[in-house]
């Protein structure tokens, strides 16, 4: 595996080391407070190069921005990014000058884990997920999202798993940084995506290779491969890019099935287990927000857990069947499908079923009026 390099750095910014200096100006033009929110910056838009410099990020108010670089499979940077935070209908100044940074805090993290039958495990400082890997193989398991409560802003996958396979210590327990009390099984668990054909769902199997994109502090970013993908009588390759920010509640995926040229239904889900829950789905917003009790592994309450999907495109229809909770986009193959996905826990952010609502409604307001980006 490519281990990807991350120069984390904080912003002011300079084009000569005496006089000259950039500005990046964010704009929250939303009736909303926009927190801990990423933005992005081309590295062409500010004309500045890494190669032999490094430069410092700070705010208005002179306090130094952690932020990282962004290659996206390139060998050079191609654009940096930084956590805002701006209060309704209003500006912030930051600028970007030579000098060294300081040591950046990290809040994503990504990786596969062969050592736990090939997981694919990743977080950010909200909570963490996995998906499943060929080891698995013979244990049915599907392309569904595991979902890790945590009350922590520190990242705990290795830590979970190593104490688990190593020392016996349960991550199906509470050891006061929060546990794994989600069951997937053969569903979409939380969010996963699969096709839906003359009224069945086409949920696939685990990932047959992966390719890590970005690994930093603030973003994390991977793509997961099928190779094999069974819809309806024709198997597809399904190629799905998943992105992680600092900060955020619900995950970014890109999704593509590649072969044969059809048209057919995408099914964004969440499972629903005992079905004691309470769900909300909106056609009209593409939202669908699921609550249910937390319990753990030795039925132990734990809380309430909440899963939530969100379709920026136009949603055919909203339902649930077989214990799943569907909304469906139409779609055709070759083309990319992105939606967003996560999970959140009544410990760690969210006291309340409303809490966690508000917060998927404001995430698709945020993502629907993007911070406006001026660089002088």
């Amino acid at each position: 595996m490519k281990k990807i390099a991350f120069p984390i750095l904080a912003t002011l910014f300079f084009v000569s080391s005496l006089t000259a200096q950039h500005s990046i100006f964010v704009t929250n033009n939303l009736g909303i407070d926009r927190k801990a929110e990423i933005v992005e910056v081309n590295l062409s838009d500010l004309n500045v190069s890494f190669d032999t410099k490094l430069y410092v990020l700070k705010n208005n108010q002179n306090k130094e921005v952690p932020y990282q670089l962004i290659y996206n499979g390139n060998k050079r940077p191609q654009s940096l990014i930084f956590q805002i935070d701006v209060k309704p209908n209003s500006t912030i100044r930051y600028s970007m000058t030579e000098g060294k940074p300081s040591i950046v805090k990290p809040k994503t993290f990504a990786r596969f884990v062969p050592e736990r039958k090939d997981d694919f495990a990743w977080e950010n400082d909200m909570a963490a997920y996995r998906m499943y890997g060929p080891a698995l193989a013979n244990e049915n398991p599907s392309n569904g999202v595991d979902f890790w409560a945590k009350c922590t802003d520190n990242l705990v996958i290795d830590q979970r798993y190593r104490d688990d396979i190593y020392n016996k210590i349960s991550y199906h327990i509470d050891h006061g940084l929060g546990l794994d009390f989600y069951k997937v099984a053969h569903t979409m668990g939380c969010g996963g995506i699969a096709p839906f054909i003359d009224n069945k769902l086409c949920i696939g199997n685990h990932f047959t290779s992966y390719k890590v994109i970005e690994v930093g502090p603030l973003r994390s970013e991977f793509k997961l491969i099928y190779d094999s993908v069974k819809i309806a009588d024709t198997f597809y390759k399904e190629e799905i890019i998943i992105t992680t920010n600092a900060g955020s509640i619900l995950n970014k995926a890109c999704v593509k099935y590649i072969g044969a040229n059809k048209k057919m239904e995408l099914a964004a889900g969440i499972y629903l287990h005992d079905g004691k829950g309470i769900l909300k789905q909106d056609v009209s917003t593409g939202i669908s927000v699921y609550a249910e009790e937390a319990v753990s592994d030795y039925k132990v309450p734990a809380g309430s857990n909440y899963v939530g999907v969100y379709i920026p495109t136009k949603v055919i229809k909203a339902f649930v069947i077989d214990g799943e909770a569907l909304m469906t986009n139409s779609y055709n193959a070759g083309d990319t499908f992105t939606y967003y996905f996560g999970g959140g826990w009544s410990k760690w952010h969210f006291p309340t079923d409303e809490s966690w609502n508000n917060a998927v409604n404001n995430f698709r307001e945020a993502l629907r009026n993007p911070l406006k980006i001026t660089v002088r």
